[in-house]
């Protein structure tokens, strides 16, 4: 771009984020603005524009492909990803210069306008009419009631295998925390039906941050780790300690992802990460992102996720079950805390979740000085954690083999013990971890899914060994 065009712009769009790209998609620059607001801390340039919007653009061999339309008066609504894969709405314009073959995109942050907006809104929603509530009743309180009811049972499965371990007061203090829940729910079903337009009432009340966190980890780590999942949850520390907020609604929407994360993960980790992304006066916005490294799912279907009774296709109820209803659900408290819910996935290439809540920040907290994070470091890990997941996945590296071996081992051991639906669950991960093997490995880890599934135990040992012989 010439030196007096890229003036021109920066001189006229001086309060608004600016970014220019050739095309092969690639920043050439970005101003001071951009820099600060997308927290590339001086890496901009060079990246590619699919990073800065991966809804949007799609990166090619020869360079990107993309829907926005170009034109200096078309102004478009779209959601800006950060270098930390955060993201917020901005309004941009895309021109095309025809000049050296370059383009110039021009956003301006509509977070604070968008919050405005939804609060006036609320206003009116709240008069509404309430035609769909008696179906949607329905459908909410079976999500509702099934969330403690899985915690209780989940660790009640725990109490079981660790009787006698000393953490045995830790694991009945959480069942009596899924009872109180199931309480607080069913008195909440009472509350409802006075509800208009079919509307949770949202109960806000100040309460300790991490300990919820700690709190949901627990429901779920016995069973992540019994899969063979690796688990982490990362909290920055500029996440206030207290919050004023619906505790219970953000434990049902993580608890929800948490248990689709672990549904469609065989193989690899699941991780939780939060931050803090904004702040307006006694109000901040929390980020909540949710990765797995499970079955993913195809771009094509990502629009079915939110929509009430959908699966991505048939076989998806067959195999993992579920109703298709908790990420609606999900979804509307969500837009209910003022947030808003997204999604990144590829087939067999993992998923990741990504929600904003807005809570209210005790008076101690709002005096509190701003914590700086690290967040190249934050983004660093993440990306360094995909890395290994790929190679992971990618048979015959040595994490591949040792992870294989790992799962062969654990299934072996389950059919010693007779336990026949838990051998399953690392077949599951055997078979992908030998989907890019040569084909001779592959029929063996074929014979052995159909010695498991008919739980034969001569069969499984004998194809259990000629796969080990051929690793």
């Amino acid at each position: 771009m010439r030196q007096d065009n890229l003036s021109r712009y920066v001189l006229e769009y001086m309060g608004e984020l600016v970014i220019a790209f050739d095309e092969r998609g690639l920043i050439s620059y970005g101003n001071k603005i951009a820099e600060e607001k997308l927290e590339f801390a001086g890496q901009l340039s060079g990246t590619h524009i699919s990073e800065i919007f991966p809804n949007e653009f799609t990166e090619t061999e020869d360079g990107f492909e993309t829907e926005v339309v170009f034109g200096t008066n078309v102004v478009q609504n779209l959601m800006a990803y950060r270098m930390n894969k955060t993201c917020f709405a901005v309004e941009a314009k895309f021109s095309d210069l025809n000049e050296d073959f370059e383009y110039v995109c021009i956003m301006k942050d509509i977070t604070n306008r968008n919050y405005l907006e939804k609060r006036i809104k609320q206003v009116e929603q709240d008069a509404e009419d309430a035609l769909k509530v008696k179906s949607e009743f329905v459908a909410n309180v079976t999500h509702e009631l099934r969330t403690p009811v899985n915690g209780i049972l989940g660790n009640t499965r725990e109490l079981i295998s660790r009787i006698e371990d000393e953490g045995l007061l830790r694991i009945l203090d959480l069942m009596e925390r899924g009872c109180n829940d199931m309480h607080a729910l069913i008195n909440n079903i009472l509350d409802f039906s006075k509800l208009e337009a079919g509307k949770f009432t949202l109960e806000k009340r100040e309460f300790d941050f991490r300990k919820m966190v700690d709190y949901v980890k627990g429901n779920h780590i016995h069973k992540i780790t019994e899969k063979g999942l690796e688990f982490f949850v990362t909290i920055s520390p500029e996440v206030p300690t207290h919050i004023i907020g619906d505790e219970l609604r953000i434990v049902q929407i993580l608890n929800n992802l948490l248990s689709n994360a672990t549904k469609f993960t065989s193989v690899g980790k699941i991780a939780v990460e939060i931050v803090k992304t904004a702040q307006m006066g006694q109000q901040a916005e929390l980020f909540f992102l949710v990765t797995d490294t499970g079955v993913g799912i195809a771009k094509e279907n990502l629009d079915k996720l939110f929509k009430s009774f959908s699966q991505v296709d048939a076989s998806i109820s067959r195999k993992y079950g579920g109703t298709g209803l908790g990420l609606n659900i999900s979804k509307q408290l969500v837009e209910m805390m003022g947030g808003t819910i997204t999604v990144q996935s590829e087939l067999n290439q993992g998923t990741i979740f990504s929600f904003s809540v807005w809570v209210d920040l005790p008076k101690e907290e709002q005096e509190k000085e701003a914590v700086t994070v690290d967040r190249m470091a934050f983004l660093t890990g993440v990306m360094q954690g995909r890395e290994e997941d790929a190679h992971l996945k990618e048979f015959g590296t040595e994490e591949n083999i040792a992870e294989l071996e790992k799962n062969l081992s654990k299934l072996i051991l389950c059919v010693e013990m007779d336990n026949w639906e838990k051998a399953e669950t690392f077949m599951t991960a055997v078979k992908q971890l030998t989907d890019a093997a040569p084909q001779e490995i592959r029929t063996a880890s074929l014979r052995l899914k159909m010695a498991v599934q008919k739980a034969d135990y001569d069969k499984t040992n004998a194809a259990y060994e000629e796969l080990m012989k051929l690793l």
